[in-house]
This record gives C-alpha cells, structure tokens and sequence, in this order.
C-alpha cells in the first residue's frame, strides 16, 4: 500500500495542479492574475509533494531545506495580496528583523560570542544602501543590497580581528563601545549620512516589472503610502562552509559549537579558533547590515537616531525571547518587534493615555523588559523552546 502510495504521488500532484491552474484562470479577473495564482498554488504543490517523500531529510537535507524555503517564500508572497497595506509594512519590518536576529542567534547561540553592537551593524547597512541609492539612484536593488551586506561584513571583519582575543564581556564590551559611538561617528560625516535629519531615498521601492505585470497592469504593489510597505526579497550572505578547514560532513552550526563548548577540543579536530571567530562575527554583522537596508527600503528613509544603542539592547532582548540559536526564535522576534507599535497604540488608547507623555514614550522599553523577565522565569530557552518542549510532552504522551 504504502509502494502504491509512493509510486502515484508525483501523477497524483501533476493531476491536481492541471485542475488548479485551469480553475485558477478560469475564476481570476484578469488572464495575469490566473497566471500567477496557478504559479503560486503550483509551485506550493510541488514542494509539498517533494518534502513528503520518504527519507528526503535525511538523505538529501539541502534539496529538503530549498523546498521548505520555497514553499515558505511562495507562501509568504501569495498571502501579502490579501492582507492590507497596514499589515504587510508589519510583516516586512518583521522579516527585516528577523534577519538582523538570526545573525545574532548565530554569533551568540552557535559561536558563543556575545555582541551588543548589531544595532550598529544595522545602521551601517542602512546607511551603505541609502548613501549609495543617492549617488547611484540606476543600480539595481539586488546590487545595492549586496553593496550594503558587503559593507556590514568588513566592519564586522575591523571588529572581528581584535574580537579573536577577547571572551565573554570583554568582547560583549567592544561591541558595546562601537554601538554607543556609532552614533557619533555618523554625526561626524553628516555630508555623507545627512546628519540628524538622515537620508532619504531618491525613489521607491517598486517591485520587478515581470512580478508587478502579473498582479497589477497600472499601479505596484510595492509602489505605497509612507504607512505600508512590501514584503521584499531578500538574499542572505554566502553560507561560510567553505572557509573552515575540516570535513564538509560536518554542519557549520556544529563546527561553531564545538568550540563554543570546548576550545580545547575544538583545536583538537582541526578548527582555527581566531578564524572560526572572526567568520562568526562577520556573517552576524553581514547579516544585520542586510537587515537594516531592507529596513531603508521599507520606510524610505534613514535616520541616525533609530540606530542608536537602545536599538542593540532591544535586539538582544527580543532573541533571548524569541529563543537563542534557533530560526523559530528568531521569526517569533522579528513578529513581536514588528507588532509592538500595534500593542502600544491599543494600549494608549483604551488606558487614555498621552502618546506624547513620558510614560507612553517607554511602554516600548517596559514591554520588552517584562517579556524578558517572564521568559527568563518561565521559558528559559525563549517561547521557541517552551514551545519544542511543551510539543514533546505531548507526543511522550500521546505515544505512551
């Protein structure tokens, strides 16, 4: 049965994405609107049925990972065309978040290295892609983000190398002497980053015209108002598997945590511990350059006092919340960053509170700070590992 199964998935999912697409065009207002949905559902068919082969995991883990991130991205996509502007600027700060918290996850999760500079790092992809936008307003978005994650890579690559000598706070202090200065130093070159008053881009964000074509023939989705925002693609920086001197059997992940757990052993099997640090530190900073040019993008404009330190402490809280050394956690971070305004103005306007008053301006910081309170008191490993956890009790129980 279970052969007869396996044998009549693929005609089974090519039969029920032919009825799809048919209905798709059929009931769409529009031929490019058909053509898109019957894509979208397609493309969501044919990576469900690739993870639902047996083995794939464990047999072939990077083509079971691409599926997933495809069907997650086609999904992602497919849903932002029916929620309302409001919303999707939500969802994209959220990814652009998330972004910035899975660097760090990496760094302090995996590597074991403390870092309370990725606000900086932010601000220098922010700003990289703003400067660069301004005096080259023709290159390509892609390109431009590249520039902004090369960017954040080589000052995390300047920090990085004194970092290989420093532990624990001794580094967490570096890092903390780059966030509260960073500031300053874009004070010191305001004709290049606009000084307090920051950047602007010289136009919007619009989305690729074979994309926007299929959904919209006159206006762009991404093209909106001050107070929305697209969901964007996004790419993230080279996996640095290649650089480290031991069997590419091994996960990157695990590589990192070995010498996190023991550097003794570390040496042991091969690993350079001054390399595999700086490698680290640079893939935390690249990622949280992207994240903050994706953030540029989003809102439009730069401003040096969104990248102050407050920026780096809250980014540290919301991946301790989220959960350390996990992607789950970091998504969760992202979704309670991007929604925390949300929570703030429900909370202004059923307390009567003035949004302008003193206390209203830190109900930000006093959110964030209880959550972390009660994570550290109830869910030590973040919401991502109460979650796991409470996940394994059930299955104990069920299977018991």
């Amino acid at each position: 049965m279970k052969r007869d199964w396996t044998r009549r998935r693929a005609p089974l999912a090519l039969a029920v994405a032919v009825v799809v697409s048919v209905v798709a065009v059929v009931s769409a207002t529009t031929t490019r609107e058909g053509v898109a949905l019957s894509i979208a559902i397609d493309l969501a068919i044919a990576c469900v049925t690739t993870l639902s082969l047996p083995d794939l995991k464990s047999s072939h883990p990077v083509v079971s990972r691409a599926a997933l991130t495809l069907l997650g991205l086609d999904v992602a996509i497919f849903i932002t065309f029916f929620l309302n502007s409001s919303t999707n600027f939500n969802l994209a700060t959220g990814a652009a978040m998330s972004i910035v918290l899975l660097g760090l996850s990496f760094l302090t999760g995996a590597s074991g290295q403390i870092s309370l500079g990725n606000g900086a790092f932010m601000g220098v992809g922010a700003f990289a892609m703003a400067i660069w936008s301004n005096h080259h307003a023709t290159t390509p978005i892609f390109l431009t983000l590249l520039i902004a994650v090369g960017c954040g890579a080589l000052v995390g690559l300047l920090l990085g190398l004194p970092a290989t000598r420093l532990r624990g706070p001794y580094l967490a202090g570096m890092t903390l002497a780059f966030a509260v200065a960073f500031t300053f130093i874009l004070s010191s070159f305001s004709s290049w980053t606009g000084g307090d008053s920051g950047l602007q881009l010289p136009t919007e964000a619009s989305a690729p015209r074979w994309l926007d074509g299929f959904f919209h023939a006159g206006t762009s989705p991404l093209t909106t108002p001050r107070s929305t925002s697209p969901t964007l693609p996004s790419s993230s920086p080279a996996s640095p598997s290649s650089s480290w001197p031991i069997s590419s059997r091994v996960e990157p992940v695990e590589r990192c945590a070995s010498f996190r757990d023991n550097d003794v052993a570390a040496e042991l099997v091969g690993i350079s511990l001054p390399r595999a640090r700086v490698v680290a530190f640079i893939v935390s900073s690249a990622y949280a350059a992207l994240g903050g040019a994706l953030l540029t993008l989003i809102n439009n404009s730069v401003s040096p006092a969104t990248y102050s330190f407050a920026l780096s402490v809250t980014i540290l809280s919301l991946i301790v919340i989220g959960g350390i050394g996990t992607i789950s956690g970091a998504v969760i971070g992202g979704i309670i960053y991007a929604f925390s305004t949300n929570v703030i103005s429900w909370i202004t306007t059923q307390t009567g509170l003035n949004p302008q008053g003193n206390f209203a301006s830190q109900l930000n910081g006093i959110i964030f700070g209880g959550l972390l309170i009660l994570t550290m008191l109830f869910a030590p490993l973040g919401i991502s590992g109460a979650v796991r956890h409470l996940w394994s009790r059930v299955r104990a129980r069920t299977q018991g």
